[in-house]
């Protein structure tokens, strides 16, 4: 059995549904359902004996200890977090409280348990923790991009907190010995995206008719990683990453935010057209985040390299297969649309 923490969310649950829909192994799935987890993202694992899913929060220790004693996990793989900058820059004590007191928690959960394993069992053991391309910070329209060995410069409380829980998991496996591997990705999309996120905001606003804003000029920067690209890159690293490495997760995806709403709004006038004009007539801009990063570029040439993996997805067909998901789907869409997340959007853009 693997443990797998924040399950229930974006990336977690995609890995969660993936690694059963082509392994035997058992997923001991553990997420404290805030308001990003959602168990009817799962909802076709039901009655499947091969879940188990266990409501806790990883800053509870008993409760951790209680879990690995029971399942006896060979390897932890580490989703939970507090993902949005928006909301870090907002209420950044949740931030610090979920990505680093329980990422600290969880591992002295896992030293523990860990050296009470018999040593091919310990051997075999793995914590693998996924983390993000912004811990490094922001990049020129002419910077190489983030390679293994780039200084961390995190600018907002969310790549902070994570850079943090980072520099916490080299040093356990530095001082203890937990064989740990870290992977630092690029922006995710796909299936199952909880809608604050740009690219499902974007879609929802768009099927009801609002306006779609964009921060600033548009022209910030990201890799974008489609969420089934990341979930193999994961299988690879455990199966077979150097324990105390880092691995970087990118999709070689470089587009402006600008560029990527008006590819959606493409997508959604050929798949869902408007009774006249196109979408892109909804397109508004709004003013600009604190501290907005400019650019992220992952070297994702590391893990090629040396485990084999690279994205099936190009940015064209994963997109494609995103916007037809969400536009098949609804009633997902609408069950998470909750009155807190409504109050959410007026509130951040407002202006």
């Amino acid at each position: 059995m693997i443990l797998v923490t924040g399950g229930a969310g974006f990336i977690g649950a995609n890995f969660v549904l993936d690694w059963l829909g082509q392994s035997d192994e058992a997923v001991l799935n553990v997420d404290k359902l805030t308001y990003a987890g959602n168990l009817g993202t799962l909802q076709s694992l039901q009655g499947n004996s091969k879940h188990v899913f266990a409501r806790v929060d990883i800053c509870d220790r008993a409760a951790l200890d209680a879990l690995f004693a029971e399942h006896k996990p060979r390897a932890v793989l580490h989703f939970a977090a507090e993902s949005h900058v928006d909301r870090s820059i907002h209420g950044p004590a949740d931030f610090v409280q979920t990505n680093v007191v329980g990422t600290f928690t969880l591992l002295e959960a896992a030293r523990q348990y860990w050296n009470g394993l018999p040593e091919t069992e310990k051997a075999a053991f793995r914590f693998l923790h996924v983390s993000t391309d912004e811990v490094f910070g922001s990049l020129s329209a002419t910077d190489p991009q983030f390679s293994e060995t780039t200084p961390y410069a995190p600018n907002s409380p969310y790549s902070a907190t994570k850079a943090g829980s980072d520099h916490l998991v080299r040093a356990y496996h530095h001082t203890y010995g937990l064989p740990t591997l870290t992977t630092n990705c690029s922006n995710n999309y796909g299936p199952y995206h909880f809608p604050e996120k740009l690219i499902p905001m974007m879609i929802t606003c768009a099927l009801a008719g609002k306006p779609l804003p964009v921060y600033g000029d548009g022209l910030n920067v990201r890799d974008w990683l489609y969420v089934g690209d990341h979930c193999a890159a994961i299988r690879e690293v455990l199966a077979r990453g150097k324990p105390g490495e880092t691995y970087n997760v990118g999709g070689w995806n470089e587009k402006t935010n600008l560029d990527v709403v008006h590819t959606l709004c493409d997508l959604l006038d050929e798949l869902s057209p408007r009774q006249s004009g196109s979408y892109s007539e909804q397109i508004t801009f709004v003013k600009d985040r604190p501290g907005h990063d400019r650019r992220y570029a992952i070297d994702a040439r590391k893990l090629e390299r040396e485990l084999g993996w690279k994205p099936a997805e190009t940015f064209e067909t994963g997109l494609r297969k995103t916007v037809q998901w969400y536009l098949d789907n609804q009633d997902w869409v609408q069950n998470v649309m909750t009155g807190e997340y409504r109050n959410w959007l007026v509130k951040q853009y407002a202006a």
